[in-house]
């Protein structure tokens, strides 16, 4: 890596607003030198990322329903692309309407599938029949997303999704095709028990917008507050 400017002297070369209070512009200052550390340090996690080796080769064939209705295996789901971005979410056949919260990041998502799928596949996963998942799809206004359904439940015992009072943990986890098999390249390690005290536990960096945008806000994230799926 090229050496860097220290972060502290690109902070103090900020643009200022009119009105600052000293206090108030050290402050910033002093903050904007931590951005732009933390700025780094997700470069750097990018990049340690992309540097895994090759992860172990999905031997098992899992079996999906696709819109259409046709099934398909995993190494289908890629198309034309070598990545596969897959994203199971909590709207399994017991529930009367899915995670919030994962429909939240869905929706999130949705905005940007066009842009995303340009570069790697995009799936979202889910237990419930393909065309349950569609017409909640339809109800959010969802357009961008394509929508699978896992025949049986292997994939999601063998992903320690399905907990043993029925209840369903998301997944988000990244494919990467190598000529007829399919590995597994990334996917997220954050569990409950790696939370830190009073927080929910969450990826690094957090992937989800809404949390990200009002962490920009004077009040951030409430500790008791999640969206809902109508207000």
């Amino acid at each position: 890596m090229p050496d860097l400017t220290p972060a502290a002297d690109l902070a103090a070369d900020r643009r200022r607003f009119a009105g600052e209070s000293e206090a108030y512009a050290a402050a910033r200052t002093a903050l904007l030198a931590e951005e732009i550390a933390f700025r780094r340090q997700m470069t750097r996690l990018a990049d340690l990322r992309r540097a895994l080796p090759p992860g172990p080769v999905v031997e098992t064939d899992y079996r999906f329903k696709d819109a259409n209705g046709e099934e398909v295996g995993l190494i289908d789901l890629f198309g034309d692309k070598d990545a596969l971005v897959t994203y199971f979410w909590m709207y399994g056949p017991q529930r009367e309407r899915p995670c919030p919260m994962c429909a939240n990041w869905l929706g999130a998502v949705n905005g940007n599938a066009i842009d995303i799928k340009q570069r790697v596949a995009l799936k979202v996963l889910g237990r419930s029949p393909v065309e349950r998942q569609l017409a909640f799809a339809e109800e959010r206004g969802w357009k961008s997303l394509d929508f699978v359904q896992t025949v049986g439940d292997g994939y999601a015992n063998d992903l320690g999704l399905i907990n043993p009072d029925g209840s369903e943990n998301p997944a988000l986890v990244v494919f990467r095709r190598d000529g007829d098999q399919v590995r597994l390249f990334w996917t997220s390690g954050m569990t409950m028990s790696m939370a830190d005290p009073g927080q929910d536990p969450r990826d690094a960096p957090d992937i989800a917008s809404l949390w990200s945008i009002l962490d920009l806000t004077p009040e951030g994230r409430a500790p008791d507050w999640y969206p809902k799926l109508s207000y």
